[in-house]
């Protein structure tokens, strides 16, 4: 079996750039097109749907060059032609919008595999398909999108479990022990490294002895060469779940690690989200910021414009607290308590005083605050920012049915997935079967910024206005 690590950032060759903004009107898409860069040539022309198959050549690439193609596949390309290439595709799916209006983003696995060198005990990303029965673990040392540190945490983290007793988990019925590593790193270069543990049947005590070993190796045997500012060790049966349900428990150094982003300082802990790319964090806040107050005066980012902003899914809290300067009034809506726990500490950080945060599910919370929020005075905009899954059906209908809401940004991570279903249900014509009764919003403004270098995904921001 193997191990695989996840990297909570990616900030090689990274440049502070994004696209011209390119408006389209009435427009909204679905695709299910992908970006190919096969070996530096032109993309092709032709749509790629669920059904394309990888070429069939690819089986005989050296197992370290499939992990390139799979993890970073344009990394052949030069950062400019990257840049194109991921401005044609976004534009390709917006020109789809207006049809559909005419009418009305790891690296973990749970398949038994071992590394290419037939070490069952082996920390890397998956290559393969468990179709094919191919599935192997390789080493990502020659990954341009991962940085160095952790590169050095990964192979530290394979030589403790070789050394260790215990056996690696993948498959929890099969038993087995020492799973993941995530490690997070900032811009000084400040470290957290989080181990994933399933317990299995051993006692409390017997866990214990592991989690020293663990300590001992990394704060004073090989693994110090890390120098690793937070060790963190979460023990867990399921294969994902917060702090609330299996608390992570800091082994050794500080509870957080902090990043400034846009003059503002953040405090990240084990189980908060942040983006991964600091210097492209910074293009796509920025960016957020001015669609959602877009009339502050030029020169002066400052400039206070009034009314509330909604912020639903706000994380920790960045998109709300970069825009208070330029507002009355943040509400922000989370479901993870320690995200909303952090973005409470991060106003208080940073003296931001007109900033409420709400734990709970949006779609819960939101309809309710709505009646509240309907005379908000100097308006009311929203911002949301889910994830892949997109919005709850009632959280759009709620923004959707909120007339005082003239101006909506939504943040996509995957514009030709899920997101597609909130599009259409923002935009199209009152559908009072759907209890859609609200004006129907049309977009206005697109800008997709570059997150992920070497890769065809980036994020999109969509103003939508009515």
């Amino acid at each position: 079996m193997a191990l695989a690590t996840t990297c909570s950032r990616s900030v090689l060759f990274v440049k502070r750039k994004i696209w011209d903004s390119f408006r389209k009107t009435c427009l909204l898409f679905s695709t299910n097109d992908t970006i190919l860069a096969d070996q530096g040539k032109p993309p092709s022309k032709k749509r790629w749907g669920k059904s394309h198959k990888k070429p069939a050549w690819t089986d005989h690439l050296p197992w370290e060059e499939r992990l390139v193609d799979a993890v970073t596949p344009l990394c052949r390309l030069s950062y400019d032609e990257q840049l194109e290439l991921k401005q044609n595709h976004q534009e390709r799916i917006l020109s789809q919008l207006s049809g559909h209006l005419a009418g009305g983003y790891q690296s973990q696995s749970s398949s038994p595999v071992k590394g290419v060198d037939g070490n069952p005990k082996t920390v890397g990303f998956y290559v393969g398909t468990g179709k094919g029965r191919n599935i192997v673990c390789v080493n990502g040392d020659h990954l341009l999108n991962m940085p160095e540190k952790h590169k050095l945490v990964a192979r530290c983290y394979q030589d403790f479990i070789r050394r260790s007793s215990l056996e690696p988990c993948l498959l929890f019925h099969t038993g087995g022990h020492w799973r993941e590593v995530t490690v997070r790193t900032n811009t000084e270069g400040r470290t957290m490294a989080i181990v994933y543990f399933h317990p299995q049947t051993l006692t409390p005590d017997e866990v214990a002895i592991h989690k020293a070993d663990l300590v001992d190796y990394f704060i004073r045997g090989p693994g110090s060469v890390c120098q690793l500012d937070s060790l963190f060790f979460q023990e867990s049966s399921m294969t994902r779940c917060s702090h609330e349900e299996s608390p992570y428990q800091l082994l050794h150094g500080q509870p957080h690690i902090y990043e400034e982003v846009l003059g503002f300082k953040f405090r990240i802990s084990a189980d908060s989200f942040f983006q991964v790319n600091q210097a492209a964090a910074e293009v796509l806040y920025g960016t957020v910021r001015d669609l959602c107050v877009p009339n502050a005066e030029k020169g002066d980012g400052q400039a206070r414009v009034g009314g509330t902003l909604l912020d639903v899914c706000c994380g920790t809290g960045a998109i709300g607290i970069t825009i208070s300067p330029r507002v009355d009034r943040i509400i922000g809506i989370e479901l993870i308590e320690q995200a909303v726990e952090d973005a409470r500490h991060n106003a208080a950080l940073n003296n931001v005083l007109n900033c409420e945060f709400i734990p709970g599910k949006a779609e819960v919370v939101l309809p309710g605050l709505m009646s509240q929020l309907s005379s908000a005075a100097g308006g009311l905009t929203a911002v949301v920012n889910p994830a892949r899954a997109g919005l709850h059906y009632r959280v759009v209908r709620a923004l959707r049915n909120q007339p005082s809401i003239r101006r909506l940004v939504y943040v996509s991570c995957k514009p030709d997935g899920e997101a597609m279903r909130n599009f259409r249900q923002l935009c199209c014509e009152p559908d009072l079967p759907k209890k859609l009764s609200g004006e129907a919003f049309s977009p206005t403004l697109a800008v997709p910024v570059d997150m992920f270098p070497h890769t065809p995904h980036c994020e999109l921001v969509l103003l939508f206005e009515r």
